[in-house]
């Protein structure tokens, strides 16, 4: 109760915000155009052609960050980079193709953006969707849990080593986000199987949408205990952006969510509140070196259990990491 009530009011935390800080308040103090001339930072968004993503990609490059959005929807991609280039001309905003379903097109995207040379200072995993019926990706693994969770680990296993060298380089650290989800503490331990994650018997969409949230904390606990390892200047951790009216919630169409959305719209954070624990995580220097945590409006919080598992997070990056070379005939190491 405590905790709901310290929500609704947006009482802020120790970091200063809270839940009704928007992006650009959690940002108003970063500009690295101007501080980091020679430096200037690149950011990778998934998911940027609306909602969170494209507020985060919008304050993001106002801060003077070179923005690169891999998008399906190339015209809806042209959109919102028209947007961010008419309030700020000097943005630098690329687009390029993915679909994070498809392992070959993941991959061919991670080829193509290497190609260009550039730094890779911010990778933001932030693309998802909602499925509410069983659906298969291209790969024959069912949609959510491919384009949510399997997507975003192959592109960062596959763009990982350019963010290493750019830290080397510039001696800026790397930080990679997963945007997850609270109800990753919906799944429980007993129903959370690899096998099944991949082709689930009993299709539930709210079940598979928790799962694959939990999976990119798992993800993030074991590739930061990875990172420190080898000393690499690079940090990850998970996001929980609160509850937007956003399109995957929309998603759940029916009277009933609509009769909750009414009754509940108190709790709704608007898109900017959404963005701006993405963009504090991204952008903030009192978060130089913190990796492996889990933060919800701009603060560090606590995940389930399970999430904070390591023996969980490494069974799951093993089987993800066959899976995926697997599929693409590649060697494992």
């Amino acid at each position: 109760m405590k905790e709901t009530l310290k929500y609704l009011a947006g009482i802020a935390g120790p970091s200063g915000y809270g839940s009704k800080s928007t992006a650009e308040q959690v940002t108003q103090d970063y500009c690295w155009s101007s501080s980091v001339p020679s430096h200037r930072l690149t950011a990778i968004i998934t998911g940027a052609t609306s909602g969170i993503g494209a507020e985060t990609a919008r304050v993001l490059a106002k801060r003077g960050v070179r923005i690169v959005m891999p998008a399906r929807d190339l015209a809806k991609a042209s959109k919102v980079k028209e947007g961010i280039q008419r309030e700020n001309p000097k943005a630098e905003v690329i687009i390029m193709e993915i679909d994070l379903s498809s392992l070959t097109s993941v991959n061919r995207f991670c080829s193509q953006f290497l190609a260009l040379r550039l730094p890779l200072n911010i990778l933001i995993n932030n693309g998802g969707i909602y499925s509410k019926g069983l659906e298969y990706s291209e790969d024959k693994i069912e949609m959510t849990f491919a384009t949510n969770y399997l997507g975003h680990h192959f592109l960062t296993e596959k763009l990982l080593e350019k963010m290493v060298e750019t830290a080397a380089q510039t001696g800026i650290r790397g930080r990679i986000i997963n945007v997850s989800s609270v109800i990753h503490s919906w799944v429980k331990r007993e129903s959370f199987c690899f096998n099944q994650l991949l082709n689930p018997k009993n299709y539930n969409g709210t079940k598979a949408y928790a799962q694959s949230k939990l999976a990119n904390i798992l993800h993030v606990k074991e590739l930061a205990k990875q990172l420190k390892a080898r000393n690499a200047r690079v940090t990850i951790n998970a996001v929980h952006p609160g509850i937007v009216k956003t399109g995957i919630i929309r998603a759940h169409k029916g009277f009933i969510t609509d009769s909750v959305f009414f009754i509940a719209s108190k709790l709704l954070k608007s898109t900017s509140q959404g963005a701006s624990t993405t963009c504090y995580v991204a952008l903030s220097p009192e978060l130089e070196g913190v990796t492996g945590k889990y933060f919800a409006d701009c603060n560090e919080n606590e995940c389930s259990n399970l999430a904070n598992d390591e023996s969980e997070a490494y069974k799951l990056w093993k089987q993800t990491r066959f899976l995926i070379h697997r599929r693409l005939c590649q060697p494992t190491a």
